[in-house]
């Protein structure tokens, strides 16, 4: 199965990278793209996160709601992002005309792919070896990490969105660089010309 664009994770920052490429649906430059995203949240830190101080957030939000709610509202809103449940990204090969990624239980091709899964050492996906550093904003004896980067792009049509590219932690900042990264994709669709989506309400 190819796809356009494919995101590895279904925490915060990948959800959101997703949202954002759907969201454009309408956009000619997007519209006919295939977008999709391996939504293993098993080891999110979002499993056992309580929200108090989230702009928008009702507090007492619980972290595993938004992760259910998230994938309800990728469903609903933009159901052409296919959403791949149940599997766990093995290994990341590149190919001509982008890459291959294999799960325990499938084999996928995408020209561009979105690595947002945690940054703890047991992040392991062969073919990813070589970009994994000790995390720049963690305390050392967390032994996080992150995959290299520059402004969440590790190498030609490959991003790393959320706190493995680098960033704190924190819930709008994850969020935040998933969305980051899904403009930046859709500006290459649109030939280098800057772009970003928002809905309106009509007058």
């Amino acid at each position: 199965m190819e796809f356009d664009a494919f995101i590895i994770g279904g925490g915060a920052a990948g959800l959101s990278c997703a949202l954002v490429l759907g969201s454009a649906k309408n956009k000619a430059y997007a519209k006919d793209k295939h977008i999709g995203i391996v939504v293993h949240q098993k080891t999110s830190h979002l499993q056992t996160a309580l929200f108090n101080n989230v702009l928008g957030l009702t507090p007492g939000t619980t972290g595993e709601s938004i992760l259910e709610s998230g994938k309800q509202q990728l469903t609903e809103l933009y159901p052409h992002v296919e959403q791949i449940e149940g599997e766990k990204v093995l290994e990341l090969e590149k190919i001509k005309n982008g890459f291959k990624i294999k799960t325990n239980k499938h084999t996928y091709q995408s020209r561009i792919v979105v690595v947002a899964v945690g940054y703890t050492n047991l992040m392991h996906i062969k073919g990813l070896e070589q970009y994994v550093e000790p995390h720049p904003r963690s305390a050392i004896e967390k032994d996080r990490i992150w995959l290299k980067n520059t402004d969440h792009l590790i190498e030609e049509n490959l991003y790393v969105a959320g706190s493995l590219a680098g960033w704190r932690s924190q819930f709008a900042i994850c969020s935040g660089s998933g969305a980051h990264v899904a403009t930046d994709i859709l500006t290459l669709w649109n030939d280098g010309i800057h772009a970003k989506v928002h809905d309106k309400i009509e007058e």
